[in-house]
């Protein structure tokens, strides 16, 4: 199902000055003004301004009879544009259907995109908080549909329409979230409509006969029955290359021929610029006007056409294409400087060095996402569970190890699971333990190894204490197990016995 966000920059304008340092006076009310006629009227307001009273198309006497001083430049509808342009490139992070959506918004169709940051509303936070440390108010909302995002960004209160559920979530917007003309709005509020709910529940001939087919087309728009494309943005400094066909394609084979071309295109020309691909998004144009976006990713920037397309390649099975796709479009959304590198010759057979994984991992993250491949890296901890976290595959080792006189396990669990131990006595190693209902016999151990809790990071750990033991059953099979508490008063403390990870 079709997923879209729409991005709505309320104080745009002021926002823009304020960025590009074109504003002085820091929180002081700014607004821009522009001629009506003969006089001049606020063009736009930022937050300080509307809370003293101030609004577009005011009159800029009034304004500055209201605040004397008032900070006031010209209004600039070209930079704007030119902005909401530079920010619909930006979106390219997050899809590669991003465009503007003039005079203040920008869309972002998101479909199939949106697990690459953990979900719709991650990807919400993750897009207006970026925008927040640049100074720009944004607010966003994700629905089924363009003017549905649309409504919702500018005129509800939630940031998400579910799927399916775009009627319940519109019907109660006033019907200037329809995008219609203001002469529209006023006429249909003579007549009593002030909702889309209400519209929604009236018959369309009238509407039409009255109003033009503007009304049913933004309606049919609203809830899906109409398609409303997205044209996308392509900052002209992006390489991309593009192949059109006489007869639209249907096939796996016939695609991956295609791109194929496309790579070794693309590849050349990051080889001329001295560049290396890090991110791509090849988009499938189809025979009905939609697009059928394929992204991936590099650990390392590469261009290695082989194997730019074999990752692609298999990510073919994904691809409806329709009626046919009669344009593929291949684009470098990311990338990074990769010099050219003297090749190592190997001597009498000798191995030049070490095998270079980047294009396993590529692969792995391809089929199973980014987020599942990872390696360990230690943190200076003396709490287990605190002392490992993940990081890229690929990422440079940290300075920080591991203990190596007292050998961690491979595999923890989290949380430690509750084991019944039986020790002879408190500072001695279980002679058996029964986890899961199966009982262990314990045939070697050692330890133990005392932790204590990190009291300068949190007060309830000022007398925790673990002691550890590495045991080994009947079996050959080696576990971690913790007592808790240092069993010197074993009425008292809580000697508890956890299985916390394997060997």
């Amino acid at each position: 199902m079709r997923r879209v966000v729409s991005v709505w920059f309320p104080t745009l304008p002021t926002d823009r000055l304020r960025q590009q340092g074109g504003a002085a006076g820091g929180d002081a009310p700014l607004v821009t003004a522009t001629h009506d006629g003969p006089r001049q009227i606020v063009a736009a307001a930022d937050a300080a301004a509307v809370a003293l009273g101030l609004r577009a198309g005011m009159p800029l006497a009034q304004a500055r009879a209201l605040i004397p001083d008032l900070s006031v430049h010209p209004a600039a509808p070209d930079a704007e544009a030119a902005l909401l342009r530079q920010f619909a490139g930006w979106g390219l992070r997050y899809t590669p259907l991003a465009a503007p959506d003039p005079p203040d918004g920008i869309w972002l169709d998101v479909t199939g995109s949106t697990h690459l940051l953990g979900g719709e509303i991650r990807l919400l936070r993750d897009l207006t908080s970026r925008l927040a440390a640049w100074g720009m108010e944004a607010r966003a909302s994700i629905a089924d549909t363009p003017g549905a995002a649309h409504a919702m960004a500018r005129f509800g209160t939630a940031s998400r329409i579910p799927p399916a559920a775009t009627r319940a979530a519109i019907d109660p917007l006033p019907i200037a979230a329809l995008r219609l003309a203001e002469e529209t709005c006023q006429g249909l509020r003579l007549l009593g409509f002030e909702r889309i709910g209400q519209l929604l529940a009236t018959e369309r001939a009238p509407l039409v006969r009255r109003f033009g087919a503007r009304v049913a087309t933004r309606l049919d728009q609203a809830l899906g029955a109409g398609f409303e494309p997205i044209i996308p943005v392509n900052p002209p400094e992006l390489i991309q290359a593009r192949l059109t066909f006489m007869e639209p394609l249907l096939t796996e084979a016939a695609f991956a021929t295609v791109i194929a071309r496309l790579t070794t295109s693309v590849c050349a020309t990051l080889e001329t610029s001295g560049q290396g691909a890090r991110r791509l998004d090849l988009l499938f144009e189809r025979v009905d006007g939609s697009l059928h976006p394929l992204r991936i990713g590099t650990a390392r920037p590469s261009r290695d056409a082989r194997h730019l397309a074999r990752m692609l390649g298999e990510r073919l099975e994904r691809v409806d294409p329709g009626l046919g796709v009669e344009v593929m479009r291949l684009i470098v959304v990311q990338a990074d400087t990769l010099p050219h590198t003297q090749t190592e010759a190997p001597i009498d057979g000798a191995d030049p060095g070490g095998a270079d994984i980047a294009e396993l991992v590529d692969r792995l993250s391809n089929r199973l996402g980014p987020d599942r491949v990872y390696r360990a890296a230690p943190v200076e901890s003396d709490v287990p569970e605190r002392a490992v976290r993940r990081i890229p595959a690929l990422r440079p080792p940290a300075r920080t190890s591991w203990p190596a006189d007292w050998p961690r396990p491979v595999r923890l669990l989290d949380p430690p699971q509750p084991v019944e131990a039986m020790a002879l006595l408190p500072d001695q190693p279980p002679v058996a333990f029964t986890w899961r209902r199966v009982r262990h016999r314990v045939r070697h151990a050692d330890g133990p190894e005392r932790i204590a809790g990190e009291w300068w990071k949190r007060d309830g750990e000022i007398r925790s204490v673990r002691d550890y033991f590495r045991v080994e059953d009947d079996d050959g099979r080696r576990f971690w197990l913790f007592r808790r508490g240092d069993g010197d008063d074993p009425a008292t403390g809580d000697l508890r016995w956890f299985l916390h990870g394997f060997f």
